[in-house]
């Protein structure tokens, strides 16, 4: 299937999206999106060669390299790992990834039978374990509530919902609102400090009973802006 690429947004300015976990359901998903909207995208992960493997089968401008490669080639780095490896990644990335915008879109969740249930992170959210490990880095919490099996889907060329995205840089969250609109239906909406990360992180466990009880695959509208 052919598929046009659009020109990036001025926003972003021809800067490059490198998605860490890029081979995982999200990571492949946010990749798929970005590199349909005509940003080049380069797919992290611990294989340079599953990497690679993985973005072939993607549409668009999209390389695989491995973690250290992918946070060096990124203007943008997408962190989208599971939260049992996010600490260990990170502080292996810290030289890599200096200077540069970080997005994290982490949700730390426990499961057991009753379903999904946040875990206490002990400095307060993901993003802010992020913050810690990375104090070169500009951290912007977003995307945690953008379902993977719609951003996977080729049948759905509209994703109906608003990003919420979290941080204490102006200029590095404008241009990860940038980023979002580039999704066709995506919006993004500033939704305060890094510090109120947490909450946003917490409530996927709630969208996850959601999705469960209706058999849905559910996101978020803000009204009245």
């Amino acid at each position: 299937m052919t598929t046009s690429t659009p020109t990036p947004t001025p926003g972003l300015g021809g800067r490059t999206v490198a998605v860490l976990g890029g081979t995982g359901e999200q990571g492949r998903g946010l990749a798929r999106r970005f590199a349909l909207a005509g940003v080049p995208v380069v797919l992290g992960s611990r294989s340079a060669e599953r990497a690679a493997a993985a973005a072939a089968e993607l549409p668009g401008q999209v390389s695989g390299l491995d973690n250290e490669g992918a946070a060096r080639a990124g203007d943008i780095v997408v962190v989208a790992v599971p939260w049992e490896g996010h600490r260990e990644l990170l502080e292996a990335l810290v030289e890599a990834l200096a200077g540069k915008i970080v997005v994290n879109c982490v949700n730390p969740l426990g499961f057991d039978k009753q379903g999904a249930y946040a875990l206490a992170v002990p400095e307060g959210s993901a993003a802010q374990q992020a913050a810690a490990v990375l104090p070169g880095s500009h951290i912007v919490a977003a995307f945690h509530h953008v379902s993977a099996v719609l951003l996977l889907d080729p049948e759905v060329e509209t994703i109906d919902l608003d990003v919420l995205v979290l941080g204490d840089d102006r200029e590095a969250t404008d241009l990860v609102q940038a980023l979002v609109a580039l999704v066709p239906g995506m919006r993004g909406v500033y939704g305060g400090r890094l510090r109120n990360a947490h909450q946003v992180e917490a409530l996927t466990a709630n969208l996850i009973a959601v999705n469960r009880r209706y058999k849905a695959h559910a996101g978020l509208r803000v009204t009245d802006i």
